[in-house]
């Protein structure tokens, strides 16, 4: 199963949607949509004040499925991925109300756009993000992970490929506590409790109104992003860097 969602009569408020795709949660294109399927489901749901996004496996999410692009001799599945991702990262930013990101292991790719328009991150002392983009012929998520980081960090760690731990990114003020792995899951329970203690409507009315004052435009800014993977697509650039996935070395 891609994505399940914790029993709606949980009593305080709080919904968990779970990803779990192994061996890394590299989504597919079907995923990406299941997954925003999900979290807009909860967020309608007027029981549920708060979600928690979380993983099972080895990390919190690899991204785009690399292997479902390449089985693809068209661009068919490019662009369910780029739609899918963007439908994603869509649900979790206009989530009706506050997502808490529970984030273990890796965090790369689409994993960071995922973070990077939840409203909090709770995150393992294990958890790295990044964006492998440029090894893996493709752009984007630079618009979340600018989110996260300051600029000039942004453009080094995106230029370069590299990572950031959790405790950097602690440093930065983007993640909200750092834990050890076994108390992730209840970490970010107990802040998405608390936040659920709140008036539930009002806590969709300030949801509504912090995306309303948002200095950036996060949805048209990443669809701008992906016009260049297209175009890197249709160059052929993607491709030649894409078959070097799972080569290296």
């Amino acid at each position: 199963m891609t994505v399940s969602t914790s029993s709606p009569s949980r009593a305080d408020g709080v919904r968990v949607v779970t990803v779990d795709h192994p061996p890394v949660n590299a989504l597919p294109v079907q995923g990406w949509h299941d997954l925003a399927d999900a979290v807009r489901a909860a967020g309608r749901d007027p029981a549920v004040r708060c979600v928690v996004l979380a993983a099972e496996g080895r990390g919190f999410n690899a991204g785009v499925d690399i292997k479902e692009l390449q089985r693809d001799p068209g661009h068919a599945s490019l662009i369910g991925a780029n739609r899918g991702c963007a439908e994603a990262f869509a649900a979790v930013y206009a989530c009706e109300v506050p997502v808490v990101a529970a984030v273990r292991g890796f965090c790369l790719g689409g994993g960071i756009g995922l973070v990077g328009n939840a409203d909090a991150i709770v995150a393992s002392e294990d958890a790295v993000f990044g964006l492998p983009e440029l090894d893996r012929g493709a752009l984007g998520a630079a618009t979340h992970l600018a989110r996260l980081v300051p600029q000039h960090l942004m453009r080094t760690l995106y230029y370069t490929s590299r990572t950031a731990t959790a405790a950097e990114l602690h440093a930065h003020g983007s993640v909200w506590q750092v834990v050890p792995p076994a108390d992730l899951q209840d970490t970010a329970l107990a802040l998405a409790a608390e936040i659920a203690s709140k008036d539930g409507h009002l806590l969709r009315l300030a949801k509504a109104a912090l995306n309303g004052i948002d200095p950036v435009d996060v949805q048209r800014s990443y669809r701008f992003e992906q016009g260049f993977t297209f175009e890197a697509n249709l160059a052929g650039t993607a491709a030649r860097v894409r078959d070097t996935f799972g080569k290296e070395g």
